[in-house]
């Protein structure tokens, strides 16, 4: 079968090859025919070695599919069965399953050492122990989540991860209160999903902050009240809030930069909430006096930060109701053969989320 295989990380390109296999199926699993997945820029931070990820492996972990084939002991799938691959699974039985905090299950990650795929030259593992940009892939059964039949492949693989994670920053995460001033720093598809969970809330204020022009002018149709350049915050702070500071910000970059700006323009009180997954060796530095005085919260958001089969059925009655636009946010498609040009449109900055035709 076909699959876009990063052979040493650190590369920028992929290649698509047919001589890969899927490998793992057994008790316990099911195989899924991949339809459509989305490139998060997750993806190309694994590609790059800012997230940890051992090599070869295939990206994706934001897809969507059929499943093919069941496992013995899998008993709430079966053929036929549409699903979204979740690369955060909830194992049920561990301390952090047990508080409630599914989120924080690591279940999925112990699975990101054991390879997905193997060639002829030897073994190749899935990205965040799934692997979605590949015509087939075997899963752990808690890994694919059934979906109705009226949602689209597309729109089901972005629930996958952007959308949850951005939505779920906003309503789960902050809790963001009706009224109040937001500001969202990093507006690709993540970062406006954050934006349409803010409005959902009721905020009154929200700035969009992006370096790229079509970004902001993306982030104004999706619920933004304004949207800036980076340099131009420090006005929108000024205007929106007179120079107090938002009471809510989100940072959904991933770097210690960024979150740095973003506690700054953070008011005294307010609620910082990290979304952006960055690398282990960037340092957010903070004194112990601000830290102490200005009283802020800072809130890292795993996942959406809440239960992932929750977060899911409840975008997908947000989307069917017309509360929040999925379909907006895939601006590019490209068949599995040009996945490089998928790449290249992200680090350009030019989509907010593209699809993966497979």
């Amino acid at each position: 079968m076909r699959a876009a295989v990063l052979h040493e990380i650190g590369q920028d390109k992929l290649e698509v090859l047919d001589d890969v296999e899927a490998v793992g199926f057994g008790p316990g699993r099911v195989r899924i025919r991949v339809r459509a997945t989305g490139l998060c820029h997750s993806d190309l931070s694994a590609m790059s070695g800012v997230l940890p990820q051992p090599g070869p492996f295939v990206p994706g972990h934001e897809g969507a599919g059929e499943v093919v084939e069941v496992g013995e002991g899998v008993r709430n799938l079966k053929a036929g069965d549409r699903v979204v691959v979740c690369w955060l699974p909830a194992c049920g039985a561990c301390p952090a399953c047990k508080r409630g905090q599914t989120e924080l299950c690591l279940a999925g990650f112990m699975n990101a050492g054991t390879p997905n795929f193997k060639r002829p030259a030897g073994d190749v593992f899935g990205f965040a122990g799934t692997g979605t940009f590949t015509e087939e892939v075997v899963v752990d059964a808690g890994c694919a989540v059934p979906i109705p039949d009226d949602v689209p492949f597309d729109i089901a693989a972005l629930i996958g991860c952007g959308v949850t994670t951005g939505l779920g920053a906003a309503l789960n995460t902050a809790d963001v209160e009706a009224g109040s001033s937001v500001a969202v720093i990093g507006c690709g598809g993540v970062g406006i999903s954050a934006i349409q969970g803010a409005r959902l809330k009721g905020a009154a204020e929200i700035v969009a902050v992006d370096p790229v022009a079509s970004r902001r002018e993306s982030a104004l149709k999706f619920g933004a009240t304004r949207a800036v350049s980076p340099d131009e915050l420090a006005g929108a702070k000024q205007e929106v809030t007179a120079g107090e500071g938002f009471d809510y910000v989100f940072e959904v970059v991933g770097r210690s930069a960024t979150a740095r700006t973003a506690y700054e323009n953070t008011r005294r009180g307010g609620t910082l909430v990290i979304v952006g997954a960055g690398a282990m060796d960037d340092f957010l530095q903070l004194n112990m006096f601000e830290l102490f005085f200005d009283e802020k919260r800072i809130l890292p958001s795993m996942y959406g930060g809440g239960d992932v089969l929750r977060s899911y059925e409840r975008t997908i009655a947000l989307w069917r109701a017309g509360r929040i636009d999925l379909a907006g946010l895939i601006t590019h498609r490209v068949p599995l053969a040009d996945i490089n040009e998928a790449l290249d449109q992200m680090r350009a900055g030019t989509a907010l989320r593209t699809c993966i035709e497979i």
